[in-house]
């Protein structure tokens, strides 16, 4: 997964500590082993593409590490310079105005 957009998103902003993570399920559920599943659930994940906001303390830390691969992890710098980049993506441009010269008269 190192080629992932995702990933080179990550690389662009400065990762700092931050008092609250944004958490995101990213893999779905099926499959899981039953910890897991019942680790996502603590976390109020229950659904792909879902974000959660948890402060930062040890025990969610531990959590994140056992279901690392199913989620994505995010400072608040992080996730608002997405969401920033989404709604840019996402909003309205003006038309483009093409301008042809008018077309020359036959003089025969």
């Amino acid at each position: 997964m190192t080629g992932s957009a995702f990933n080179a998103f990550k690389a662009r902003v400065p990762i700092e500590w931050s008092p609250r993570l944004y958490i995101t399920l990213v893999r779905g559920l099926p499959g899981t082993r039953r910890l897991h599943r019942r680790t996502l659930e603590a976390m109020r994940l229950r659904r792909c593409n879902r974000t959660v906001i948890h402060r930062t303390t040890p025990s969610l830390l531990g959590m994140l590490n056992q279901v690392k691969r199913l989620v994505a992890v995010e400072t608040e710098e992080m996730y608002n310079a997405r969401k920033e980049q989404e709604a840019e993506h996402r909003s309205l441009r003006p038309p483009i105005v093409v301008s042809h010269p008018p077309p020359a008269a036959d003089q025969s």
